[in-house]
């Protein structure tokens, strides 16, 4: 049986902590509203859920191809990271025209996942350290997986709550907030390499 305060602390430490999915889901939500974010965070729980599936039948695999994959994941994860860093940046103040869109919705959260190094990193660490080594069978694997998912899915649902509680705030300060969650997103993307 995995030690099973250090496997919560680390899942929630982990899933709560800025990264890709929890800014753009506070983006999202400072924009455009709590409800019109939902698709990004169901993006993130779907692509989520399928990272965990994949780490968790091939976990074994993987620990063998993690360190010569490993570099060209984070300059892709980089890439990824920065663009939407620019995106934020350059995107134009809040207006009325702009009520039906959203910055990102739920498939462009499910491929962000399989670029997140962050999300990849984290599901092979909790899955090795945690979880593999004491179940192993698909019914196990598969459980582990949603709840995980759904813990990354509360994560950016909280993050979304808070952008969209501070909103107007945000979009009386929108060009300072978009800087801010840019530099975020530069500091998750350069992180990477540290």
């Amino acid at each position: 049986m995995p030690n099973l305060s250090a496997f919560i602390s680390y899942a929630f430490i982990t899933s709560f902590t800025p990264g890709p999915n929890n800014i753009m889901s506070m983006t999202n939500a400072t924009k455009y509203g709590f409800k019109k974010s939902l698709p990004f965070n169901f993006g993130v729980f779907i692509g989520f859920f399928l990272i965990m599936l994949v780490c968790s039948f091939f976990s074994i695999t993987l620990y063998s191809l993690i360190p010569s994959i490993k570099p060209y994941m984070t300059i892709i994860g980089a890439a990824y990271i920065l663009w939407l860093a620019w995106k934020i940046f350059n995107s134009k103040p809040h207006s009325i025209d702009e009520e039906g869109k959203t910055v990102m919705g739920m498939w462009s959260a499910v491929i962000l996942q399989f670029v997140n190094v962050k999300a990849i990193l984290y599901s092979f660490t909790i899955l090795s350290t945690f979880i593999v080594p004491y179940y192993q069978s698909w019914y196990s694997l598969l459980i582990f997986s949603v709840l995980l998912a759904f813990v990354g899915f509360a994560s950016t649902c909280c993050w979304s709550l808070f952008g969209s509680v501070f909103q107007k705030l945000f979009i009386k300060n929108e060009k300072t907030v978009n800087v801010i969650m840019a530099l975020l997103l530069v500091y998750c993307a350069v992180s990477l390499f540290m």
